[in-house]
């Protein structure tokens, strides 16, 4: 399988839809919280999954400051931007139809890197509101309040970890 033979407008235009699709539903999601809630509200109030109105100024899933690493709002939006052109130029140019899984992970992380980088560009903070609270506690009492895009994120990042090795297989030498 070539992975990095040049692809045509009509797979560059699909390749744009998914991303659409995340972002999409990511602000609408986060705007019927906002419209709705008042920040630190919980639907319901107790359980293991509810909707919690949080916003987190750090980074992935509210860590800042692991390690004595702080950064600050606007290395996330440079570093975001970066990390969006570099998706949207591998997308459109290198990726061929044998490549449909890595794509599809790639458009997930578009998609969220922008839903997120959004948020931090209007409102200074990423909203969250999917709150889980793991009944054994383990590893954390209560998983880190996310959102659709920090989902897509995710989940792109594991489609991205899956495709690594086939990359690494069929790049030319």
């Amino acid at each position: 399988m070539n992975m990095v033979a040049k692809v045509g407008w009509g797979q560059r235009l699909a390749f744009l839809v998914l991303p659409a699709v995340v972002l999409v539903v990511d602000q609408v999601t986060k705007a019927m919280i906002r419209a709705n809630m008042t920040l630190g509200q919980s639907i319901p109030p107790e359980g293991i999954l509810r909707l919690t109105y949080v916003t987190n100024p750090y980074g992935l899933f509210g860590f800042d400051g692991v390690l004595g690493l702080y950064l600050s709002p606007t290395f996330f939006m440079i570093s975001t931007g970066i990390v969006v052109m570099l998706i949207i130029w591998l997308g459109c140019r290198y990726l061929t139809a044998a490549s449909k899984l890595l794509r599809f992970g790639l458009g997930l992380l578009l998609g969220g890197a922008m839903g997120n980088l959004i948020d931090r560009i209007w409102f200074g903070a990423v909203i969250d509101f999917i709150d889980i609270q793991l009944p054994w506690g383990f590893p954390w009492p209560r998983w880190p309040t996310f959102n659709i895009a920090d989902a897509s994120l995710t989940i792109g990042i594991f489609i991205l970890i899956i495709c690594l090795p086939i990359i690494l297989r069929d790049t030319p030498k």
